[in-house]
């Protein structure tokens, strides 16, 4: 859990303005939670080069202990946060909105990115949402009220169908055990990101079913971050530390991709060259595309039980988009 010990009686910097200022902040620890994909690219760079830590020092002179968590869903992050375990963690804009509407104490404090998606089979008797629906076939995505079941349910909801028609055939998995499954045959389908469906794309005995990317495309928020409000209204130094570092690791990938991916790259399997190339098909960016929109889905269809109201209900203050 975080400390917000004040050892060191230092005066915050001027820079963002955050509710809850105070006039020293000290040696801190920080809790944080992230999952996989390609898309928490910013992340990773923010871990390996320091950059949270390094901002907080800049800012306070003071030292910042971070304790990585990886974890397999934005539901076990919300557990976690809820429990007290993570001070903040990043996630889907699906679990995130859930989060929110149940009060877990936090609000988003920067958007990840956006992403190309797909849903992928080698099943030839499916081509459609018809060859799923009231059949057993399993389709394999990261949890229940992910943000790949909202994409799901959205798709359907599209094209016509219960937002709803496929969620007895939703199994539980992480993305790289996804994939593993499928092209294994346990599972007829996995909807999945990158850089997992770059890497099903290009295997010639699977197609793409449901047009997944035709309804939640890269301009969309996919992944962003969320802290709890307990960092934000007390200890304001450590909060922007950790908008600095997540900003600093998507300048990389915007400003130079090739260093990017070499950090990133070491991680996941890729080389540095395929690494380049998913970095490019990507979005990311700090500021939040689509939000509202997908947070009002997720009422109008009984994701979340309570109006998840506006934009300015779901983020701090330095979050802008919509």
């Amino acid at each position: 859990m975080m400390a917000l010990g004040l050892a060191l009686a230092m005066a915050v910097p001027s820079g963002m303005v955050f509710a809850g200022e105070t006039e020293a902040a000290g040696d801190a620890e920080l809790s944080l939670a992230y999952q996989y994909g390609l898309g928490y690219a910013a992340v990773t760079i923010a871990q390996q080069q320091g950059l949270i830590e390094k901002a907080y020092k800049e800012a306070t002179g003071a030292d910042l202990t971070i304790t990585w968590n990886q974890m397999s869903s934005g539901a076990d992050i919300n557990t976690a946060i809820a429990s007290g375990d993570i001070d903040a963690g990043f996630m889907g804009v699906g679990p995130a909105i859930s989060g929110i509407s149940k009060d877990l104490g936090y609000k988003i404090f920067t958007n990840l990115c956006g992403q190309e998606q797909g849903m992928m089979t080698a099943d030839e008797s499916i081509q459609s949402f018809d060859d799923l629906i009231g059949s057993d076939n399993q389709i394999a995505l990261v949890n229940i009220g992910s943000i790949q079941h909202i994409m799901l349910a959205m798709a359907l909801d599209a094209q016509g169908y219960d937002a709803h028609a496929l969620d007895s055939n939703i199994v539980a998995m992480k993305h790289p055990d996804g994939m593993a499954a499928l092209l294994s045959g346990t599972v007829a389908a996995h909807l999945t990101s990158s850089p997992y469906i770059f890497q099903e794309q290009a295997d010639d005995t699977l197609h793409a079913v449901g047009d997944i990317d035709k309804t939640y495309t890269k301009d969309t928020t996919f992944l962003l971050g969320i802290a709890s409000e307990t960092i934000y209204e007390e200890n304001p130094a450590l909060y922007e530390a950790l908008v600095q570092g997540i900003k600093e690791g998507t300048d990389l990938i915007n400003e130079n991709v090739e260093e990017a991916a070499e950090i990133t790259s070491e991680f996941d399997g890729n080389s540095v060259e395929d690494e380049v190339e998913y970095l490019k098909k990507g979005s990311y960016s700090i500021d939040t595309t689509g939000v509202t929109e997908i947070a009002q889905f997720m009422f109008e269809h009984q994701f979340i039980d309570t109006d998840p109201g506006a934009f300015e209900d779901l983020v701090f203050e330095n979050v802008q988009g919509d």
